[in-house]
């Protein structure tokens, strides 16, 4: 119970970067248990987290915190790269909490950061990120310490699986963000969370009283409904700490790669994998393993050091040891292969389009439902296959009529009156016809 209430102090009526979808699932874990008086029931099934056993090491089953020249390390290393994991939704002080309840603090990544800029044998390091974000307080710090150890050493963050909100304000401080195709990578806003907890407890007969002195001492309480006033103030602070993400952010990747105005317009939205990569908000698609081998993968050149150079998180160049190529080349190669890649998207997307509306035109669905074939075909984004089966549930056109030799006079004439005789006259033959266009005639004449 002591850890819930804990919880709750950390995540309610204080500004978080944390996805919404995970602010969801905290409130579900809260709701129902921090009232006073629920030490039975719902309350005491909360009070167990406290006999959960501790759960595994939040890292991966690699490395050894062991060193050659030092007494050791609590961060793990493969060869010359240290591997910080960060793991689950993160607070500012978490020194009172478990493994077990999924968080992770601002305060123990940057003791792991310290550890590894003042350790002569780690030439890089691995940001192992999964998380969908956190407190605000304590971020802005952690992403700095983050930004300094990068301009010492290459840091590159590997998204397995979400950076979120403060999740990817943090990384957003190493020379480069890595994802997988399915990695979550956004979510740049703020979001606060009030509970009004009023009607649960009419039912349950509680009635709270405030006693205090100023005006704003118990805003955002959670015994009724947000005033306007103390919901504008608290929009306000969201804000603020929006811009101050959005500036963060900016310092990490710099202007060239995600902009204030570029982050911003983003609208805290997510991406996936390469629409992260298209957004500005990572920089390649790889796997852990991948950037670890290449991390360590020893280079001709330096006598076996890695020759990695840390770019500058203005996008400008940098002087930096041991370089076995240069920012402004490695950054041409990139703008190089991202043009042969898009030239190379756009050819086989052409190719596909001509495909795709030859399908619908030529396949059987079509005969006799031209039309539609086209508006399918042109106006539509349906797949060959899609369209296929939509033309052959529809009815069939009628067939266009067989083109017929005009009729003569006489065929037309056939079984019609006599032109301005009396309907009941016998049926008349052409002559009669023209005998009667005659007296017409002369009747108009004489008129």
């Amino acid at each position: 119970m002591t850890h819930l209430m804990r919880i709750a102090d950390r995540v309610l009526n204080r500004p978080l970067l944390i996805d919404p979808a995970k602010a969801q699932i905290v409130l579900a874990v809260l709701e129902g248990r921090i009232l006073p008086g629920l030490e039975d029931g719902e309350g005491a099934a909360a009070a167990d987290l406290d006999r959960i056993a501790p759960q595994p090491e939040a890292t991966r089953f690699v490395g050894s915190t062991t060193r050659r020249t030092r007494g050791g390390s609590f961060v793990r290393a493969v060869g010359s790269t240290a591997i910080i994991t960060v793991d689950g939704s993160l607070v500012n002080r978490g020194a009172w909490i478990g493994a077990s309840s999924g968080l992770t603090s601002y305060e123990g990544i940057a003791a792991q950061i310290d550890d590894v800029a003042n350790d002569g044998e780690i030439q890089s390091v691995i940001l192992d990120m999964n998380s969908y974000g956190g407190e605000a307080t304590g971020m802005f710090g952690l992403a700095a310490k983050i930004r300094g150890l990068a301009a010492k050493k290459r840091v590159v963050a590997v998204v397995n699986d979400v950076a979120a909100s403060a999740g990817y304000g943090i990384i957003s401080g190493a020379n480069e963000i890595v994802v997988s195709p399915t990695s979550l990578v956004g979510s740049i806003g703020v979001v606060m969370l009030h509970m009004d907890r009023s009607g649960e407890m009419q039912q349950k007969g509680v009635r709270p009283t405030l006693i205090h002195a100023g005006a704003h001492k118990v805003d955002g309480h959670p015994f009724g409904p947000l005033s306007e006033d103390v919901r504008a103030a608290l929009q306000r602070d969201a804000n603020t700490l929006l811009d101050r993400f959005l500036e963060t952010v900016e310092a990490g990747r710099g202007a060239s790669r995600l902009s204030t105005d570029k982050a911003r317009a983003t609208e805290a939205r997510t991406y996936f994998g390469q629409d992260a990569i298209t957004a500005g908000l990572a920089d390649r698609i790889g796997t852990f393993e991948d950037i670890l081998s290449e991390l360590n993968r020893p280079a001709a050149s330096s006598g076996g050091k890695s020759t990695k150079e840390r770019p500058r998180m203005d996008g400008q160049d940098t002087t930096t040891t041991a370089s076995s190529i240069s920012l402004e080349a490695h950054n041409s190669a990139v703008t190089a292969a991202r043009a042969e890649a898009t030239a190379a998207g756009k050819k086989d997307g052409a190719a596909e389009a001509t495909a795709r509306i030859k399908g619908i035109l030529t396949c059987e669905g079509a005969k006799g439902r031209e039309a539609m074939a086209q508006t399918l075909a042109f106006d539509t984004a349906m797949s060959a296959d899609e369209a296929s089966k939509v033309l052959a549930a529809a009815p069939s056109g009628q067939p266009a009529a067989a083109t017929q030799t005009p009729l003569t006079i006489e065929q037309r004439a056939q079984g019609m009156p006599e032109f301005g005789s009396d309907a009941n006259d016998p049926k008349p033959t052409a002559e009669n016809i023209k005998g009667g266009w005659a007296r017409a005639f002369g009747n108009t004449s004489a008129a």
